[in-house]
């Protein structure tokens, strides 16, 4: 059975329909189960087309699949008014559409994805918004295409959803300067007790001001620390500190219905 987490700031939208998925509800076998809908694993190629036709369906999608990315850490963003096909995936790291019935969404196993909506325009946008790409202004870019679209920034409702948490997200001091050196405020996103070697990062923290600083009319956050909730959630950076050989992707999706 499928249990997506939902966003009170997206769910009483009329006609919007979304969810950041978990891992369970799916086919696919450890240690992917299972709902792993990341392509870029090597899971079982169908597992993963009827754990993405499973999403689709949930959302009410017109279409058997959700259009996702090949995603690159990168700011760039696509707007999609077609069905694509996962062999054919723009490099990008966010989608926007406005077309109705075509569900879109990002993958993430630590990254933060987020959804977006301005109800009276009927656009949405998903974006996986690492500390690259954040940094990069991927957010601002998916903003930028939901715009053009028709959408005003201060009706736009953003959701953040699961990701790793500051507690789980060790870094190294090169990471942190780099961070300071682009803003001198994003000093606030960083924590370091006496006892610890290395600073801590708030990516969820980051996100949400970027959110704000773009203009954004609502922001929700949710806390779920995708490290940490084993059961819940793929990690990426779990599977690294347990140097398994892969690990499965979780999916963020989102609909004009």
């Amino acid at each position: 059975m499928l249990e997506p987490i939902k966003a009170r700031c997206l769910s009483d939208l009329p006609g919007i329909r979304h969810g950041f998925f978990t891992r369970a509800g799916g086919i696919s076998e450890a240690p992917y189960d299972s709902l792993n809908c990341g392509p870029g694993s090597a899971d079982a190629s169908d597992r993963i087309a009827e754990n993405r036709a499973r999403v689709a369906r949930h959302l009410g999608s017109e279409t058997p699949d959700v259009v996702t990315l090949y995603q690159v850490h990168s700011p760039t963003a696509v707007a999609i008014d077609w069905p694509v096909s996962p062999l054919d995936r723009p490099k990008a790291d966010a989608v926007i559409t406005s077309a109705p019935g075509l569900a879109i969404g990002v993958l993430t196993a630590d990254c933060a994805p987020v959804l977006l909506a301005d109800p009276d325009a009927k656009v949405v946008a998903a974006a996986h918004a690492g500390w690259r790409g954040a940094l990069a202004g991927v957010l601002e870019a998916a903003i930028g295409e939901m715009v053009r679209l028709g959408a005003q920034k201060a009706r736009i409702r953003a959701a953040i959803g699961p990701s790793i948490n500051q507690q789980a997200y060790e870094v190294g001091p090169e990471f942190e300067e780099q961070m300071v050196a682009s803003c001198s405020n994003n000093r606030d996103f960083f924590s370091q007790k006496p006892s610890e070697s290395r600073p801590r990062f708030d990516l969820a923290g980051y996100v949400e001001r970027r959110l704000a600083e773009a203009g954004v009319g609502t922001i929700e956050r949710q806390t779920l620390c995708t490290y940490e909730n084993e059961s819940n959630f793929f990690s990426y950076r779990r599977s690294q500190h347990r140097g398994e050989p892969d690990y499965g992707r979780q999916i963020s999706a989102i609909v004009v219905a």
